[in-house]
């Protein structure tokens, strides 16, 4: 990956930005809570695999994936920089890579991946976990990793 040129002034903005517990993460979880599902927070679904979970629900083999429409390049909201362009376009692209790598070995596993947008309505998205999570339950699935 090409070096990233920055300013001390960009430095400290971008230390700032949230990796965990975000608006849209922290609303979902609480929608999901109040319909009774429970769950766990950051955690690798698949222990050889170093990627975690944003929401898990081990049971029902369902990883919640939270993606930020800058890093994970969303097709609605995705922005390209015009400083630093090309280190920035190879990061999101890595992202999008590992994004689909992800749900491709999660599939493989047994489980079922959920992405959600940092700009979808956290209710609407809540109840399309809830619904997928119940299935998975009915239809019996066990954790066995």
């Amino acid at each position: 990956m090409p070096s990233l040129e920055t300013t001390p002034k960009i430095r400290a903005r971008m230390s700032k930005q949230r990796s965990h517990d975000t608006d849209i993460e922290v609303a979902l979880r609480r929608t999901l809570h109040a319909a009774g599902l429970r769950y766990r927070v950051h955690r690798r679904p698949l222990k050889d695999v170093r990627r975690e979970a944003d929401i898990l629900f081990g049971p029902a083999r369902v990883a919640v994936f939270v993606d930020g429409c800058f890093w994970h390049g969303c097709p609605e909201h995705a922005t390209w920089p015009k400083n630093n362009a090309e280190f920035w376009r190879e990061k999101i692209e890595k992202n999008r890579t590992r994004d689909r790598d992800t749900d491709t070995r999660l599939a493989e596993a047994g489980w079922q991946s959920v992405r959600v947008w940092e700009h979808e309505n956290p209710l609407e998205a809540a109840e399309r976990i809830a619904t997928l999570v119940r299935e998975h339950r009915l239809a019996g699935y066990t954790l066995t990793t």
